[in-house]
């Protein structure tokens, strides 16, 4: 018997109020002249929704049309990765999806509002976002990565976390005699999406079943680290995917907004993972318990507790101040705002420069071994 989660309705902003291509589109025709083969499996499927588009009735069939090619997208990519070690291809893929649902030929009056309606419906489902259902009478793992980021710098790179949530959802792992289930949703590298509460609409109803284990994961530094003390504020100084800074730097951090008001919580919160028993998977990369952190009155340095930042202004996590700190102190803020017990955490993988299949096979299984670890604990 399968349990199906309840449809979320996330705030995702993935257009601006015009019918203009976005800053993520307007990359697709220099990825496919730097990587012409990564969007041939998904050629039919893409031809196939601009003729789908051109006869749909009404909107409402748009609806049904976009939720079925997102899910399709979706269990497309999953089995490509399977056999390419890849993430990349269901990037390029929606984008050149969401083009056509944001520009392609309707049989009727679509106005922006309405277009950016359908963009949001397929960008849920084809973030497994809608694809999330557990069987009964098992561990629940939910495991969310990212996008591939900093496109700008290559245009070919790849992001390990994304590759995990392809290549580890739905997926069956044993702990202690007892199977778990890992679910998965990749998140997009915007602000605006973070801003307008992405993370608190996706998790709060796997809070509330609850799961048994939440795992935000994104590409880092040389090792793994499992990311200690996320910050509130925003410093970063280098872009998300639309070219849209922090806001933030290192000397005047900037907290993020949630659905329109500044996001209120404490300067730091604690990783709630059992890092202890995640410590003891060492290969084939390292992992780190990392506590470093940056103030405004103290840079790098590791409080031995979480009492010992009570009085600083965030400006690094343990994680830095980007999305991949940004995820993991929303995580916690919001399992510590409903009362949740259930362990979260971020972890950092390895990096990569571009693509490199060999290195992020291993990452993928070094990170199920850690689930495994930390549902053991």
């Amino acid at each position: 018997m399968r349990l199906k989660a309840a449809c979320l309705c996330l705030s995702l902003i993935v257009s601006t109020h015009s019918l203009a291509a976005s800053v993520e589109e307007k990359r697709l025709d220099a990825a496919k002249t730097v990587m012409p083969h990564l969007l041939a499996p998904f050629e039919t499927q893409i031809s196939k929704l601009s003729s789908s588009l051109a006869t749909a009735k009404n909107s409402q069939e748009v609806d049904t049309l976009l939720i079925s090619a997102g899910q399709v997208l979706w269990n497309n990519a999953r089995q490509q990765a399977r056999q390419t070690t890849d993430d990349r291809p269901l990037y390029w893929a929606r984008l050149a999806m969401t083009q056509q649902i944001r520009d392609g030929k309707v049989s009727f009056d679509a106005n922006a509002a309405q277009r950016n309606s359908w963009l949001v419906l397929f960008e849920q489902s084809s973030r497994g976002i809608q694809d999330i259902r557990y069987t009964q009478g098992v561990k629940r793992i939910l495991l969310t990565g990212f996008d591939p980021f900093l496109l700008d710098r290559n245009i070919n790179q790849s992001n390990p976390s994304g590759l995990a949530a392809l290549l580890l959802d739905g997926k069956f792992i044993e702990v202690n005699g007892q199977q778990a289930q890992i679910e998965t949703v990749i998140a997009p590298v915007r602000f605006a999406d973070f801003d307008a509460g992405f993370v608190e609409d996706l998790l709060t109803p796997y809070f509330k079943l609850p799961v048994d284990l939440i795992v935000t994961v994104s590409m880092g530094r040389k090792d793994f680290d499992l990311e200690r003390y996320p910050g509130l504020r925003r410093s970063a100084d280098f872009p998300d995917n639309l070219n849209i800074k922090t806001g933030g730097t290192l000397k005047t951090p900037v907290l993020p907004l949630l659905k329109g008001s500044a996001l209120a919580g404490a300067e730091f919160v604690e990783f709630g993972l059992p890092a202890k028993a995640m410590l003891a998977v060492q290969q084939p990369f390292s992992v780190h318990d990392n506590c470093t952190i940056s103030s405004l009155r103290q840079k790098d340095f590791c409080p031995k507790n979480l009492a010992e930042l009570a009085k600083e202004v965030s400006v690094e996590g343990s994680g830095g101040g980007y999305l991949s700190n940004e995820i993991s102190y929303r995580s916690l803020r919001l399992r510590d705002q409903l009362g949740a017990k259930i362990p979260v955490g971020h972890i950092h993988t390895p990096a990569i420069k571009q693509y490199n299949a060999d290195k992020e096979a291993a990452i993928v299984q070094q990170i199920e071994e850690l689930l495994k670890a930390a549902l053991a604990k």
